[in-house]
């Protein structure tokens, strides 16, 4: 239930390579559909952002970015208590961009330039140095790894309830033979769907929703011992493995460099 409304401020910098924000907003806050002139990259401090775009959705956790195009239509809708800054970018500088919306991995030499500018407080940059900067943080980008989509979704009569339920109850360790019977289908054709709609199996689509709560979780102060039982883990240490293998860093290591970073 959206709780709160936000028209997305159309103020630009046309004369600035490129101009940053720093927003927070509240738990159930809609964006509404809006576009820019400008390319947007929204890089997520804490909570789960997600944005919708021509249908699609893309979800990403703290950690992850999402880069939106000019002139691509987008809204938004976070359930939970979410914490973002944007780089904005003058469309001329977007060229060796990508063409379509998806998410972006951030190296640490971005980081670095990102959190020059907010620990300076400068906004829109404007001295000859910090222009130099922002071609150097643009070339950065364009040579970060992308991925399409973190937790896609799917329309598909048999995915689209099962994918409900899960979000609903990222705990839910119903295997994907049950989920056929429920849905009344077989496990063969649900193992075909998500491949062709999701791109993944579902083992790893549960996993990437397993590990986006998580992020919540952590954030939230649970132990990690008690994240692994909340999830239905045998153990901490499959917990461990499965958060390893998404993020690179144990939970503790994630937590810490989330809460410490200050893109």
């Amino acid at each position: 239930m959206v709780k709160e409304q936000r028209i997305a401020s159309s103020e630009s910098y046309p004369n600035s390579i490129l101009f940053f924000r720093c927003e927070e907003v509240n738990a159930n806050t809609e964006y509404l559909v809006h576009a820019h002139n400008w390319g947007q990259i929204i890089c997520v401090k804490s909570g789960v952002f997600v944005l919708s775009i021509d249908g699609q959705r893309f979800v990403a956790p703290s950690g992850f970015a999402l880069w939106i195009p000019p002139e691509v239509e987008h809204a938004s809708h976070n359930d939970k208590p979410t914490w973002f800054r944007s780089i904005n970018i003058n469309a001329h500088f977007c060229q060796g961009m990508p063409k379509l919306p998806c998410l972006l991995g951030l190296s640490m030499i971005t980081y670095a330039i990102i959190e020059s500018f907010f620990k300076r407080n400068i906004m829109v940059p404007s001295t000859e140095q910090d222009q130099r900067l922002c071609q150097v943080l643009i070339d950065q980008l364009q040579a970060e790894p992308l991925q399409h989509n973190y937790l896609p979704s799917s329309a598909d009569k048999y995915l689209s309830p099962i994918l409900s339920a899960l979000e609903e109850n990222p705990t839910d360790n119903t295997t994907l033979a049950q989920w056929a019977k429920k849905v009344y289908t077989t496990e063969r054709t649900l193992a075909r769907r998500c491949q062709k709609e999701l791109g993944m199996s579902f083992r790893e689509w549960r996993q990437r929703l397993r590990f986006v709560h998580s992020v919540f979780l952590l954030e939230q102060g649970k132990t990690v011992q008690n994240i692994a039982f909340d999830l239905g883990y045998s153990s901490t240490s499959a917990f461990i493995t499965m958060f390893r293998q998404i993020a690179g860093v144990t939970p503790e290591y994630y937590r810490h460099q989330s809460s410490d970073n200050s893109f």
